[in-house]
């Protein structure tokens, strides 16, 4: 019979084996970035299709250019976050 501090402790074992991998890691980032990234783009995107003021092409062109630069800030996010890895594993 397996104590419930085994268990418990396994795992606590499998889940920083998995924090620790940085394929996982490099996934989670990409979701949170989505995620947060993601919603305030639908926003600005809501507010412009339904605005008076602009035409309906400019959400379009928004949304294009958002694409591009997701991408840009994402790459520079990833750069410096593993830019703190390395410095908090070399210590």
């Amino acid at each position: 019979m397996i104590s419930h501090d085994l268990v418990g402790s396994d795992q606590m074992v499998r889940f920083n084996q998995l924090m620790q991998n940085p394929l996982f890691r490099s996934f989670l980032l990409f979701s949170a970035f989505r995620a947060v990234y993601g919603m305030g783009i639908l926003v600005v995107t809501w507010f412009l299709a339904t605005s008076d003021n602009t035409p309906f092409w400019f959400s379009i062109i928004f949304l294009l250019f958002s694409m591009v630069f997701s991408r840009v800030l994402f790459k520079f996010i990833k750069s410096k976050w593993k830019k703190d890895d390395e410095s908090i594993t070399s210590t």
